[in-house]
C-alpha cells in the first residue's frame, strides 16, 4: 500500500457517513493492519475540527478530535517546504488554501491523495488522486 494523504473532505465523509465513507473506513483498516498511518496535515486537521464545530458545536468537534487521536492517522506539522508547495498551488490554481496543503503533502511524499472534492481536479496532473 503506497502512502496515503487524507484531505478534510475524505475525513468528513467518514465521520458523516457520506459518499466514500466506506472507502475511507477500509483505508483506515488497512493502515491499522499494516501499521502504516494515513497522513493528514495539521491545517486539514484544523479544517475538520472547525467544520465540525460549525455544524454541530464545539463538544461534537471535541469528540471528533478524540476519535481522530485513536485512528492510524499521523497529523503532519506544516513546515516551510510544505507551505511553499501549498503557496505555489494557491498562486496557480483555483483551490482553497487548506486544500493546497493536502496537495502539497501528497506531492512532497509522492503519496496518493484521498478525496472526493472536485477542486482537486486542478492538480490531477501533478499528484495522484484516489477519488471517493
Amino acid at each position: 500500500m503506497s502512502q496515503k494523504v487524507l484531505d478534510s473532505h475524505a475525513l468528513l465523509a467518514f465521520f458523516e457517513n457520506e459518499k466514500g465513507a466506506d472507502k475511507v473506513a477500509e483505508l483506515i483498516r488497512q493502515a491499522r493492519d499494516r501499521d502504516k498511518p494515513l497522513l493528514l496535515t495539521a491545517v486539514n486537521w484544523g479544517e475538520v475540527l472547525y467544520m465540525a464545530a460549525r455544524a454541530s458545536g464545539h463538544a461534537a468537534a471535541g469528540k471528533i478530535e478524540d476519535i481522530i487521536d485513536t485512528l492510524p492517522i499521523e497529523i503532519v506539522p506544516v513546515d516551510r517546504a510544505i507551505a511553499k508547495l501549498a503557496a505555489g498551488f494557491k498562486a496557480a490554481k483555483k483551490m482553497s488554501y487548506a486544500d493546497c496543503f493536502a496537495a502539497a503533502l501528497a506531492k512532497q511524499k509522492k503519496a496518493d491523495l484521498i478525496t472526493g472534492d472536485p477542486e482537486f481536479k486542478a492538480v490531477a496532473n501533478e499528484i495522484h488522486i484516489c477519488w471517493l
